[in-house]
């Protein structure tokens, strides 16, 4: 009995002492199993943290091609404005060369239009000068040029007596050459100015002299027309008063230079332009 009891025992702590090993290395093994979880665990978790990274890069890379796609559009969008807009501006140069050019033309032909002009209207003062000084004093009846225009200007003790606008018998003399002249220039346009010093006047019909410088003009201008047959279309009668005087009407020889009667000869504006557009042509 003893030795059943014995051996019974010995069983006991037999098995009792396997299960302690086993339970021992399951332990072991347990601890293996966990440092190995740990590490699938944080290697997992940098995987994440680095997937993370990585669709950060590829969010950022793919907004980077995004706008290069979208830049790239503008900038095709930009050479084709370019490209239209330098056909423009081609276009625009080839009509600015066009526009100099027909100037040039224009500026050309009004050179020789008044180069034209300029010698006809020399002739005509040589003429004038030659025919209207003999017997008569310089400094009595003047001629000039300037610029496309004929200026004769005469002292008015030629044409008038003072205060009068009634023409004196000696000035038929000087205005029959005159008319001779304008006839021979048909295509020329003539304007009388009356010029008067500043003595007040106020006589018969003559209120001031507005009055007279106007009567004095119409009286030469009636003479051209029905005695010398100049054609009252190429007429034109003003009065100057005393508003444009050559000297200050502060002395008797002043007053003397400022009463006169001015005969301008110049070319109609219209036969001017007419020639400017044939040259042009």
């Amino acid at each position: 009995m003893k030795k059943i009891s014995l051996i019974v025992l010995s069983a006991i702590l037999l098995s009792s002492c396997v299960s302690k090993k086993e339970f021992a290395a399951l332990q072991t093994e347990k601890a293996q199993t966990e440092e190995e979880l740990l590490a699938v665990k944080t290697n997992l978790q940098k995987c994440l943290i680095e997937r993370e990274k990585e669709d950060g890069r590829i969010f950022a890379l793919t907004e980077q091609v995004k706008y290069l796609q979208e830049d790239k559009k503008s900038a095709l969008k930009q050479v084709e404005n370019l490209t239209v807009l330098t056909q423009s501006s081609s276009d625009n140069i080839k009509t600015v060369i066009s526009q100099l050019s027909e100037k040039d033309k224009y500026i050309n032909g009004v050179r020789k239009a008044m180069t034209q002009k300029d010698s006809l209207n020399l002739a005509i003062k040589y003429h004038l000068t030659r025919n209207l000084t003999e017997g008569i004093q310089d400094k009595d009846i003047e001629v000039n040029v300037e610029k496309t225009v004929v200026f004769i200007s005469i002292s008015d003790k030629l044409l008038f007596k003072s205060g009068s606008y009634n023409v004196t018998d000696g000035a038929y003399t000087v205005l029959e050459k005159i008319a001779k002249v304008i006839n021979d220039q048909p295509k020329m346009e003539v304007m009388i100015e009356g010029h008067t010093d500043s003595t007040p006047i106020n006589r018969d019909i003559i209120q001031d002299n507005w009055d007279l410088s106007a009567l004095r003009a119409t009286s030469i201008t009636r003479i051209l027309q029905y005695k010398y047959g100049v054609k009252p279309e190429r007429l034109i009668a003003a009065g100057r008063s005393q508003y444009v005087p050559l000297a200050p009407n502060d002395s008797a020889e002043n007053k003397a230079k400022n009463r006169r009667t001015k005969i301008i000869i110049m070319p109609k504006l219209n036969q001017f332009f007419d020639l400017l557009e044939q040259d042009a042509k």
